[in-house]
């Protein structure tokens, strides 16, 4: 009794308090109960929202700080999308994309349109309004989908850009109908519309990335760089109004601009899907929740035949068009099902679009009533469409999805054990610890999260102070893993010779990679390049990585990558290769190969079967190389292919590399790789290939050649 009178606990609910308490008990309930019964988390939290909401019991009201939270759920579900579509697939796909965005429009719209019109007598413009509800989608499964690792398969790829292309239609017809029923539709109202949107495209596209890349130069904070994010996203979103396109077009093509500058294997990355799936992304579900209302199905009928021909022309026409994509496109009959899946919800742009015809008044009747554009029939029948459309799309999705995943598990070249990927970091100095840390990331297997080591040899009289700088940067090369959500073993070893060291563990943990970080003010210094040439590259079954950060890598816009002649021949090139591949894929820059015609072939046909955002120029003399890398531009980064001699690929003139580097590029980032000259007696083939549809493809071709 004490607690309710101090609460002054009445319904609904407005102590800030226990509402938030209840809305995080809820969140945290949903999987755990749901999952156990195979449904979906996400569909638990809707019909949470209705049962709490104000058409259930009443618990909670839907005020402005759940509108608030939730819309900026929805905005997060767009710009997760926008953020994680490879740009390489994705420029691959636009014309399937194109044509799914024309399929999941059309379609339903047409549904729509004979069913308003013929059956339910609307006027012509409410016919069209209302058919324009069908044909947008909110992808309301998407973070079921890219919580199982497969937001880069082409289905889910050719969905995403025609959800862009699909909303934006049906947004641009509400605005038209709107336009039209209000008599200010002409020549003046569609140049209008069509600079406005234009404009907004261009400083989003454009000038975003720019903003962005300055950014994250600049500051390092973590929690300053996850507020940016925040910032763009608001900011883009109402640049979208302020075009007069909906705000998720805006969050959407927020993610498309600092695509790039978020690598997916990032901390950032990491915070910002934590953050939206904890808390933005179940706010918004419970508050779509929170409009239904069961009721008012038992007091018309003819909301029930509203709703009816609703559910047809939506679920119906999303199933045909998903099906004429995968005919069209010769997809698999799941990825067929995972395409209807992700775009069977309507939420966002279809409640947007009701709830601006419902306030549109055309009228009055002779007793007073408004009459409006979309009466309360359709807007109740868009509540039920809400419910069952989220219900089909989250276990299509789900049940697709898993199969796509078990399917990509099933074909990965490789396995995934210690035994076929081990990264190991050589630290030594405190400000290289974190940039040797994300590289490691990024040139790793996504699906393996206990690959990575990180090593500090105390080769000094075993002192108290030596003891306590080891277990410092061990200690900040975990946390910085840790942001990334990727589990990092730290190694502490004494020995008199820091090689003798590095080596023993190489043989210990069975490493195949061993990154080696440089000062930014030393470089290569003679005692360096020494131990590097004789010492660290003595080992010929790892894969050698000597890495110089001048900048964050998510702010590198273009790689250039030496290639040696011969360097196919290598026993470690296609390793080496695929941590190249890794580095673009992950990090969405663009690669331009510097290499001989035959080894431009080989990635061609590579490129083939795996898109990365590539160019290809054809070296023809070592020297050409070089003078191309002395000529990078501040956010472009370097990566060679180097050789130990005795090698196939060796010339003399890689000694000189060092030397060219500390006098051209000592404020740029550079890779220098040294592949292995002989194969591992116990892994005798490609040995790490990611669990990655995508990446499962390149191993394939890669061995198909290497064979």
């Amino acid at each position: 009794m004490i607690l309710l009178s101090i609460h002054n606990l009445s319904l609904p609910i407005e102590d800030p308090v226990l509402k938030f308490l209840l809305v995080l008990v809820i969140i945290l309930a949903a999987p755990l109960l749901l999952n156990k019964i195979k449904v979906p988390h996400l569909l638990g939290l809707i019909i949470a929202g209705a049962i709490i909401g104000p058409n259930g019991f009443n618990v909670l009201s839907r005020d402005s700080s759940i509108v608030v939270t939730g819309t900026t759920g929805l905005l997060y579900i767009m710009f997760l999308a926008g953020l994680e579509i490879d740009m390489g697939d994705f420029k691959k796909n636009k014309w399937k994309s194109l044509t799914f965005g024309i399929y999941t429009f059309t379609v339903p719209f047409v549904l729509g349109y004979l069913g308003g019109y013929y059956i339910l007598h609307f006027s012509m413009l409410t016919s069209i309004l209302f058919a324009s509800l069908f044909s947008s989608h909110t992808l309301i499964a998407y973070p079921l989908v890219s919580k199982l690792g497969i937001a880069k398969n082409k289905a889910v790829n050719i969905t995403v850009g025609g959800t862009m292309i699909t909303d934006i239609l049906a947004l641009l017809v509400l605005a038209v109908i709107v336009g039209m029923s209000q008599g200010d539709v002409g020549t003046e109202f569609w140049v209008k519309l069509s600079v406005s949107f234009i404009v907004f495209a261009l400083i989003v596209l454009i000038v975003f990335p720019i903003i962005g890349r300055w950014f994250f130069k600049r500051v390092e904070d973590k929690i300053s760089q996850y507020i940016f994010v925040l910032v763009m996203i608001y900011l883009a979103a109402m640049l979208a109004e302020l075009a007069g396109v909906e705000a998720i077009i805006g969050a959407f093509f927020a993610g498309l601009a600092l695509n790039r500058l978020i690598p997916h294997t990032s901390s950032l990355m990491n915070r910002v899907e934590f953050v939206g799936n904890a808390i933005f992304i179940p706010f918004f579900l419970i508050s779509v929740g929170m409009l239904i209302d069961f009721k008012v199905f038992f007091k018309s009928w003819e909301t029930l035949e509203v709703a009816g021909i609703m559910l047809v022309a939506s679920i119906g026409g999303k199933y045909l068009s998903a099906i004429a994509t995968q005919k069209t496109f010769r997809l698999t009959k799941e990825e067929g099902k995972l395409i209807f899946g992700l775009s069977s919800a309507s939420a966002a742009a279809t409640l947007a679009s009701v709830m601006v015809g419902y306030n549109i008044i055309l009228s009055e009747t002779e007793t007073g009533e408004p009459v409006r554009l979309l009466n309360e029939h359709v807007l109740n029948g868009s509540i039920l469409l809400i419910l069952i459309s989220c219900t089909i799309s989250s276990f299509i999705s789900m049940a697709s999805a898993q199969k796509i995943a078990e399917s990509d598990n099933e074909d990965t070249v490789s396995g995934t054990t210690h035994e076929e990927e081990n990264i190991l970091l050589a630290i030594n100095h405190e400000e290289t610890v974190e940039r040797m840390v994300n590289l490691g990331i990024l040139i790793k297997a996504h699906s393996n999260t206990e690959d990575l080591f990180a090593l500090n040899v105390i080769n000094e009289d075993k002192n108290e102070s030596s003891v306590k700088n080891a277990e410092k940067l061990l200690h900040q090369a975990a946390d910085a893993a840790a942001a990334a959500d990727v589990k990092l073993q730290a190694l502490k070893r004494y020995d008199n010779d820091v090689i003798n060291g590095v080596n023993n563990v190489i043989k210990e943990q069975k490493i195949t990679d061993l990154i080696i970080g440089l000062e930014d003010e030393k470089g290569f210094s003679p005692s360096f390049v020494y131990n590097l040439y004789n010492g660290y590259l003595q080992n010929d079954d790892v894969n050698v990585l000597v890495y110089h950060a001048a900048q964050p890598l998510s702010t590198i816009k273009k790689y250039a990558v030496m290639i040696p002649e011969n360097a196919d021949k290598d026993a470690g090139f296609f390793h080496a290769l695929l941590r190249v591949w890794n580095i673009a894929r992950n990090s969405g820059a663009t690669v331009v190969f510097y290499a001989p015609e035959n080894i431009i072939d080989i990635l061609q046909k590579i490129m083939k079967k795996a898109s990365i955002e590539a160019e290809f120029i054809i070296m023809s003399t070592w020297q050409d190389g070089e003078r191309t890398a002395a000529q990078l531009k501040d956010d472009e980064a370097l990566i060679i292919l180097m050789a130990k001699r005795g090698m196939k690929s060796y010339i003399p003139r890689m000694r000189l590399i060092p030397e060219l580097l500390n006098r051209n590029l000592s404020d740029n980032n550079y890779l220098l790789i040294f592949p292995f000259s002989e194969y591992d007696k116990n892994s005798p083939e490609i040995r790490s290939v990611g669990n990655h549809g995508d990446f499962v493809e390149i191993g394939n071709v890669i061995q198909k050649i290497f064979k």
